[in-house]
């Protein structure tokens, strides 16, 4: 038979473009002709040369109907196939199909199939063969049976999984001890299982278009703003790349400004935090094979909050998140602070104090930029060192070499003890902010308030925290204000803000998030 396609109706081309390429073209209208060996040589032809992909041809039971099933090793579970496809097929087909109503014409009906011999949970109908083909090469099973143009995709799909621990990138002393896996569908039942609610919604999507993946938007459907999750579903579907290997892919391509240092999408591998964030009316976002989730719309504050100050009393949780704020700080402007007071403003030092870093620093030859740059490189370097290197030697390693680094360069009169202090106290600072990409964002920042202040001392800080101001107050994550609540100033806001205020005086969602339920129930 003829494949029904619109290239099949069209005009023999009379001459040959030799710039196109030599691969059979793939046309999304190509459908199945319903003739076994014909639909085999054409799915063969593209993916028949994978020495993965494993065809298997049998007849139905005791007839001469020819079938065959077509499975990916490794991503299909072939005992499921063995026993509740094949078995079933050629062993538990009865004498039932020879009956006029399981039969259309020679072949046998595909609803006999279904609903009389397979044992399958999963089971749909497809007949174009692009769509096919995605779903096999996902893990899924192919029923072809000769005389039947619709194909039965069977759920089969098998895969490897790692245990359930604890997230490395976000460890609790007090909270459940449960991250996220690399497996899209374990994840989303890690979501259900804390969120039982039937409004809890999870829409699939595709991305990717050489390489599809499995991309899932999760929010209450009674809580989040509609606004806010067409503006995702929007985003998600512009994705227009190749593949997206990890969320931080999708990261980049949905956040609202690329040019900006500081993270528009939070990223976690906790689903606390992301239940946590979905009951205020946010988004969160799941890829297949990865284990971060990403949380949207996103304020500055969000990054210096952690689960456990919910967890904990609000009076330790308020403490807590008080001295991440300070931590922020200093992370951000310690050393340029050190810098414009002792190469600009010297008398707004203590007599005693500047006499003794005037002591300590008689023997440098390099100015306070040159000595604030050469310790902040050297432990940006063993930070990265510490990562990389495996686990049982990589804090040791970062450790020990950023204590001899600093006592060999003071002994050598490259640095002052001073500088050492003050280095270390940022380098500690920065550790205690609980997201990763907005520490990162701080110690960017950290070079270019070291660079003004060397420049124009207390008065080039200032007009540098002026200008990140600036850009904090016109920067937006899916329109949001990204410092709200402090701009636009929202007080029913603060009582989750800087301070934490008691679980029983929260009783509102947050106002930025224009939510349709703005009240906590119970």
């Amino acid at each position: 038979m003829r494949w029904l396609t619109k290239k099949s109706r069209q005009k023999p081309v009379s001459h040959i473009d030799h710039n196109q390429e030599s691969e059979p073209s793939q046309d999304s209208t190509t459908y199945f002709s319903g003739c076994l060996q014909v639909d085999l040589e054409r799915i063969k032809q593209e993916i028949g040369h994978n020495l993965d992909v494993h065809f298997r041809e049998f007849k139905l039971g005791h007839t001469d109907i020819r079938a065959a099933v077509i499975y990916v090793e490794g991503l299909s579970d072939k005992e499921l196939i063995d026993k509740h496809i094949i078995n079933s097929l050629m062993q538990g087909f009865s004498g039932e199909y020879k009956s006029a109503q399981y039969l259309e014409g020679d072949s046998v009906s595909i609803d006999f199939i279904k609903n009389h011999v397979l044992s399958i949970s999963q089971i749909k109908e497809e007949r174009l063969v692009k769509e096919l083909l995605l779903e096999v090469l996902k893990g899924w099973t192919a029923l072809l049976i000769d005389g039947s143009p619709e194909v039965l995709i069977l759920g089969t799909s098998k895969k490897k999984s790692r245990t359930i621990e604890e997230p490395i990138s976000e460890p609790l002393v007090r909270g459940p001890r449960v991250g996220f896996t690399e497996i899209l569908s374990d994840n989303t039942a890690l979501i259900r299982s804390h969120g039982k609610n039937e409004h809890l919604s999870l829409e699939q999507f595709l991305v990717g278009k050489r390489s599809k993946k499995d991309l899932v938007v999760a929010y209450f459907k009674d809580i989040a703003d509609p606004k806010l999750v067409e503006e995702a579903r929007k985003r998600i579907k512009k994705i227009d790349i190749d593949d997206v290997l990890e969320s931080g892919y999708v990261e980049q391509l949905i956040e609202d400004n690329h040019l900006s240092p500081f993270p528009q999408v939070q990223s976690t591998e906790r689903p606390d935090r992301v239940i946590a964030a979905l009951l205020e009316g946010r988004v969160a976002i799941l890829l297949d094979g990865t284990p971060f989730a990403l949380i949207i719309p996103v304020t500055f504050s969000m990054m210096l909050q952690s689960p456990e100050d919910y967890f904990e009393r609000w009076i330790p949780g308020t403490l807590i998140r008080l001295l991440r704020f300070v931590a922020a700080f200093i992370a951000l402007i310690g050393p340029a602070l050190y810098i414009s007071f002792i190469s600009f403003h010297p008398g707004l030092i203590p007599t005693k104090l500047a006499t003794s870093i005037i002591g300590a620093r008689e023997a440098v030859p390099y100015p306070s930029l040159i000595e604030a740059l050469f310790m902040e490189v050297a432990i940006e370097i063993l930070r990265e060192a510490g990562l990389r290197l495996p686990k049982p030697i990589g804090p040791a390693i970062g450790i020990v070499g950023g204590l001899i680094i600093g006592e060999a360069a003071v002994q050598a009169g490259i640095i002052s003890p001073v500088m050492v202090i003050i280095v270390a106290i940022t380098a500690i600072s920065s550790f205690a902010i609980p997201q990763y990409n907005a520490a990162i964002t701080l110690r960017i920042l950290r070079f270019v308030a070291m660079f003004c202040a060397a420049v124009y001392g207390l008065y080039g800080l200032v007009l540098f925290l002026l200008f990140l101001c600036s850009h904090l107050v016109k920067l937006k994550s899916f329109g949001v204000p990204y410092v709200s609540p402090a701009v636009p100033y929202q007080i029913k806001d603060w009582k989750d803000f800087i301070f934490r205020m008691p679980l029983h005086m929260m009783k509102r969602r947050p106002n930025m998030m224009h939510t349709k339920d703005s009240t906590r129930k119970g």
